[in-house]
């Protein structure tokens, strides 16, 4: 006996199970507008670029030993101020003060042979003048005196280059200063010329800072500048900038820069943070606040709100140098412009926004 199939049973359940399905699909969820805080470009003016400096001496000299040798002793630590001829460190001479005691006694070798030459020399000539021996006999006893008196000379230009060793064991402040850094230790063996101490001498105080390659074709040497130290805010000292380093740093791509502050002394202590400002004379361009900047391929971009559609458009925008809150915008954008202040990281391009002031009421874009 067959069975033939239910057609009609089939289809009810395929429907079934097709109604079913259209009422469990979850409905579409409609992303709700995001209040961001907006504000129009404003005049560049006169903006200041400001950049992290760290309090230096005009001079600091690296302090080695002019002798290499075992480090016996070392008098002072990292801040220490010290006056000039003061003893920072101390070898073990040991060695070297025995080359000074060969040398002086290669000295007085020498000494005594010259003497015997020199006697040799006036009995000859008493000799010559009496003709009991022949002239070539009295130039080889002038000779022979004369390589005497050579070896002598040698002998004291040893002992000096001895003696002037043996007090090389001994590291003396070149001038009244701070000590700034330490790089060898007590038990240490160190070779000639390998840096012991860092001095930071007493005198003019500078602000070390590094400049962006971006500010460095309108930087030069002798522009005037303002400081402030972050233990100092809003008092502002005038300096100039003295030197600026040909080359930048094959790491960071900056050059190093030195400013000369006209400060009273005492008013700056060695390795405080500070801050260097340089005014940029302005284009009559416009400006945005740093964080509104954000990074699009190789250039900066700020978000930008369409009017229309009350959406977000990333924009591309020309930079100059940055100041202390706001960058310079040479092209990209225009005084009209909605441009989201800031959260730029958290938003998309396309995504619907809400603007608002920095009093979180609506604005009206059009």
């Amino acid at each position: 006996m067959s069975i033939r199939p239910r057609t009609g049973a089939l289809f009810s359940i395929t429907a079934t199970a097709a109604l079913l399905a259209g009422c469990g699909a979850p409905p579409e969820v409609v992303e709700a507008a995001r209040p961001v805080l907006v504000a129009h470009p404003v005049a560049a003016g006169d903006s200041v670029a400001a950049y992290a400096g760290e309090v230096r001496a005009r001079e600091e000299s690296p302090l080695a030993f002019r002798v290499g040798g075992h480090l016996v002793e070392r008098k002072v630590d990292v801040g220490d101020h010290v006056r000039r001829g003061d003893l920072l460190a101390v070898l073990d001479a040991g060695d070297l003060q025995a080359q000074a005691r060969a040398a002086q006694a290669q000295l007085a070798a020498a000494q005594a042979e010259l003497g015997r030459a020199r006697a040799d020399q006036a009995r000859y000539a008493t000799l010559g003048r009496e003709q009991l021996v022949s002239r070539s006999t009295i130039d080889a006893q002038n000779a022979a005196a004369a390589a005497a008196q050579g070896q002598v000379n040698a002998a004291r230009a040893n002992l000096d280059v001895a003696s002037n060793q043996s007090a090389y064991t001994q590291l003396r402040a070149p001038s009244a200063g701070v000590i700034a850094a330490r790089s060898a230790e007590a038990g240490q063996v160190v070779g000639a010329g390998q840096t012991v101490f860092t001095l930071a001498s007493d005198g003019a105080r500078e602000v070390a800072f590094a400049v962006s390659e971006s500010a460095i074709a309108t930087l030069k040497p002798g522009a005037s500048v303002l400081v402030e130290v972050w233990s100092q805010p809003g008092q502002r000292w005038p300096g100039r900038v003295r030197e600026i380093a040909p080359a930048a740093d094959p790491a960071s791509r900056t050059y190093a820069a030195r400013v000369t502050v006209a400060a009273p002394a005492g008013t700056f202590e060695l390795g405080q943070s500070a801050r260097v400002y340089l005014p940029q004379a302005g284009n009559g361009g416009l400006s945005v606040p740093l964080a509104a900047l954000q990074r699009s391929g190789n250039g900066a971009a700020v978000f930008v709100v369409d009017p229309a559609t009350s959406t977000l458009k990333l924009q591309p925008v020309q930079v100059g140098p940055y100041g202390q809150d706001r960058a310079p915008v040479k092209g990209g954008l225009d005084a009209n412009d909605w441009v989201v202040a800031a959260g730029g990281h958290l938003l998309r391009a396309g995504q619907k926004v809400v603007p608002v002031d920095r009093d979180n009421r609506p604005i009206k874009t059009q």
